[in-house]
């Protein structure tokens, strides 16, 4: 029987997420790559709540925000509307997106292609992402690169990962444990959640692997080159330790 993979509802609350998710270490390297077609027209799949959109459209680019959440959008919209920066937000699947235009550059940042748990629906997301590329475009995205002794070590114990306050005062507090499918690749994350120092649910945050020869071998597939492969945003060389891929590619074959 196929087992329900997801990432819970609390995850994707807004104001809970943004409280977790404050570093943009990623930034200046999507803002580098952006910078190559400046006045270009740019989609971010998986914006969640503008943590990168919003401050990529302040310093000018023209960029179209695409997320699955609405509570996600939500808190975007009222955080642009704050800094009165114009953003075009639309809730819509990265698996299933169909725009009438076409874009210079579209990217998939904070490794948020982990949560395609089936190969088919990343591929769904390249025939997409082929659709509403221009020929001559960029598809940048990052995602980890899978340390089995990591997750190995980590299994089945119950790990501290991020204790913080959100807006309306609330402290949380967040314990991790994961157990590794072998078979689906994908790594059952549960995230414990106390808030205001009482227990108040375990969310599931899974997430599927993909290990770099075989994600190098999909992109082949689905006509797409690998410019660069980076290791880090500092634009590190991709080695065996490296913690990150970081791919920037083009089209070879437009279907």
């Amino acid at each position: 029987m196929q087992k329900s993979y997801k990432v819970d509802e609390l995850i994707y609350d807004g104001d809970i997420y943004d409280g977790m998710n404050t570093d943009t270490a990623d930034l200046p390297f999507y803002s580098r790559w952006l910078a190559e077609k400046k006045d270009s027209n740019i989609m971010e799949l998986c914006c969640g709540t503008g943590r990168l959109t919003i401050p990529l459209a302040k310093e000018g680019y023209r960029i179209t925000g695409v997320d699955n959440s609405p509570s996600m959008l939500k808190q975007a919209a009222e955080k642009a509307d704050r800094l009165n920066i114009p953003v075009t937000l639309i809730e819509a699947d990265m698996r299933f997106f169909d725009l009438p235009e076409t874009y210079d550059i579209i990217f998939i940042p904070f490794n948020s292609i982990h949560h395609l748990y089936d190969t088919e629906d990343f591929f769904r997301v390249l025939t997409q992402v082929k659709k509403h590329l221009k020929a001559d475009g960029y598809f940048i995205f990052d995602c980890f690169n899978p340390d089995i002794r990591y997750i190995v070590n980590a299994e089945n114990q119950e790990i501290p990962i991020a204790g913080y306050t959100i807006p309306d005062g609330r402290e949380v507090a967040i314990k991790q444990t994961m157990i590794y499918e072998n078979k689906t690749q994908i790594n059952r994350i549960k995230w414990h959640y106390y808030i205001n120092g009482t227990f108040d649910s375990v969310q599931n945050m899974d997430m599927r692997m993909f290990f770099p020869q075989e994600l190098d071998a999909y992109l082949t597939m689905y006509g797409f080159q690998t410019l660069h492969k980076f290791g880090g945003f500092n634009e590190e060389p991709f080695e065996d330790n490296s913690a990150k891929q970081i791919l920037v590619c083009k089209q070879t074959i437009r279907t």
